[in-house]
């Protein structure tokens, strides 16, 4: 949080980019960060189950990537992206899960510069772990991990006590096969972030 006040004090506007492989944590991350500075959170993974989930055309085109453990087509991630930070205007922003290739990197800091990056560098092992152990409020989109980030009640939201569920996505095989990609994706990410100066790398496991 040091690394987060120092920049909000710093930066005339906040906008942050959080990265990491699935099931990193960057979703409990974000959330923490979000409450205590009070900016706006931008998720591309919940904005793209949402589009599934209400089966709108964007939802109906990228089911068949998600669903197979792939990711989007960059020329889809950046209209979607651009379009979500459009809505939240002026507003010091978190964007989470969003780049995830270097295009999609560079496009980013030419319309919306960002000024802080968090990596999460957390072991692949540790990753798969925590898909097992993973359950989510579909309707909010909160995530919670038994032994790291467990729901006060087992099986049940904090917030609403409704029924937590698992995602489509969580298979062992699927989060394999991204991670995979992620990995090859994610360094020249990292390059591009670290010779501007602003990658901040948190490890975790």
């Amino acid at each position: 949080m040091v690394v987060l006040s120092t920049s909000c004090s710093k930066a005339a506007a906040f906008r942050a980019v959080i990265l990491g492989a699935p099931a990193s944590g960057k979703g409990t991350m974000s959330a923490r960060i979000v409450e205590h500075f009070k900016v706006a959170h931008v998720s591309s993974g919940d904005k793209l189950r949402l589009h599934m989930n209400s089966e709108t055309e964007l939802g109906k085109a990228v089911s068949k990537y998600v669903s197979s453990g792939k990711f989007v087509p960059d020329d889809i991630m950046i209209s979607m992206i651009t379009k979500e930070l459009e809505l939240v205007a002026d507003r010091n922003w978190l964007l989470d899960g969003f780049p995830r290739t270097l295009t999609q990197a560079e496009k980013l800091q030419k319309e919306h510069p960002v000024n802080l990056v968090l990596y999460l560098n957390v072991p692949e092992k540790v990753i798969l772990d925590r898909v097992k152990n993973r359950w989510v409020h579909m309707p909010s989109g909160r995530v919670y991990n038994v032994g790291f980030n467990s729901p006060k009640v087992p099986g049940k939201d904090d917030v609403t006590g409704e029924p937590l569920s698992k995602r489509d996505d969580d298979k062992v095989e699927i989060v394999q096969k991204r991670l995979d990609w992620y990995s090859k994706a994610t360094e020249p990410i990292l390059v591009f972030y670290s010779k501007l100066g602003i990658l901040h790398q948190f490890k975790d496991g």
